[in-house]
C-alpha cells in the first residue's frame, strides 16, 4: 500500500455539472496521480450553459470539513477555488493561520463565465486584503484580476505589469491567465520574487467549461508532487490545453475538459 502520495485539499464549491468546481478539481488531481481530498463551500445548480442557483454552506459546516480531513490527514497542499461569501473566506484565513502548507494556491472565483456574480463583496475585500497574502499563488484570469485591482486590462501589453501588481497585493507570485484578451496567441504571465515568465499557446476556437478550476488544481498537484514553480505552472497550461483539445460536449453549452482522454503520464514523473 502506498502511503507517500502527496496530498491536495481542494476548497471549492460543487458543480452539479460535473465540468467545474471540486469535480473538475478531483479528477485533475487522479490525472496527476496525487489523491484529492474535498472541502465544499456551495453547492450550485448550474449546467454547461449558466449557473442557475448558488446555496453557499454555513461557515460551521465548512470548518468542520476541514478540521476532520486535517485531524487526520497530512495535505501538503491547498487549493481555494469558489469560496461563496465574507464568512467562508474568514473560516478559510482562520485555518491558514493554524496550519501549514507547503503550497497554498488560490483561484479567487469571483465571477462565472456566465457572468453570474459568485463572492459578495465583503468577501472580495477580506480575499484581496487577508487572503491574498496567505498564498503562494494565485491564478486570475483577466476580469478577476480587473476586480482585485479596481482597473481595467486593455491588451497583451498590461498583462506583465497587471501581474506585478497583483503580487504586490502580497502574495509570493501570480499566474495570470490571458485568455479574455484578443489576440491569435494566448498569454499567461506567470510572476514571483525571481522571474517573469510568459507561457504562450495558441487559441483555441473552443470555449471550455471549468478550464480555471482545472489549471489552479494541476498547478497544485504539480507543486506537491514537488515540480518547481516553473514546471508546474508550464504542465498546468498544457494540461488544460489537452484537455481542451480532447474534450466532450455532455450537454448544450459550454465544452468539459477531457480530463483522461489524453496521455497525461508525463505530468506525474
Amino acid at each position: 500500500m502506498n502511503t507517500c502520495i502527496p496530498v491536495v485539499l481542494s476548497v471549492a464549491g460543487s458543480d452539479s455539472s460535473g465540468g467545474a468546481g471540486l469535480q473538475a478539481d478531483l479528477k485533475t488531481f487522479a490525472a496527476f496521480g496525487v489523491h484529492g481530498a474535498s472541502v465544499v463551500t456551495a453547492i450550485t445548480a448550474q449546467n454547461t450553459r449558466r449557473v442557475e442557483a448558488v446555496f453557499p454552506l454555513p461557515a460551521q459546516q465548512i470548518v468542520a470539513q476541514l478540521r476532520a480531513v486535517l485531524d487526520d490527514i497530512p495535505v501538503s497542499t491547498i487549493k481555494l477555488g469558489m469560496l461563496g461569501n465574507a464568512e467562508c473566506v474568514r473560516a478559510v484565513i482562520q485555518c491558514l493561520r493554524e496550519h501549514h502548507f507547503a503550497h497554498v494556491i488560490l483561484d479567487p472565483v469571483m465571477i462565472s463565465t456566465s457572468g453570474d456574480r459568485l463572492l459578495d463583496q465583503a468577501g472580495i475585500d477580506l480575499l484581496r486584503n487577508e487572503l491574498m497574502p496567505l498564498a503562494s499563488v494565485v491564478t486570475p484570469n483577466v476580469p478577476e484580476a480587473e476586480c482585485l485591482l479596481g482597473r481595467r486590462l486593455h491588451s497583451q501589453t498590461d498583462m506583465r505589469a497587471a501581474a506585478q501588481e497583483l503580487r504586490g497585493l502580497g502574495c509570493a507570485a501570480v499566474l495570470l491567465k490571458g485568455a479574455h484578451m484578443e489576440g491569435i496567441e494566448v498569454e499567461d504571465w506567470y510572476v514571483d520574487a525571481n522571474q517573469s515568465l510568459c507561457f504562450r499557446h495558441p487559441r483555441l476556437q473552443i470555449e471550455g467549461h471549468g478550464t480555471g478550476c482545472t489549471l489552479a488544481s494541476a498547478l497544485a498537484a504539480g507543486l506537491a508532487l514537488g515540480h518547481s514553480h516553473k514546471r508546474a505552472a508550464s504542465d498546468a497550461i498544457d494540461y488544460v490545453q489537452a484537455g481542451l483539445t480532447s474534450a466532450i460536449h455532455p450537454g448544450k453549452g459550454s465544452a468539459v475538459l477531457g480530463n483522461f482522454r489524453s496521455p497525461h503520464d508525463r505530468f506525474m514523473n
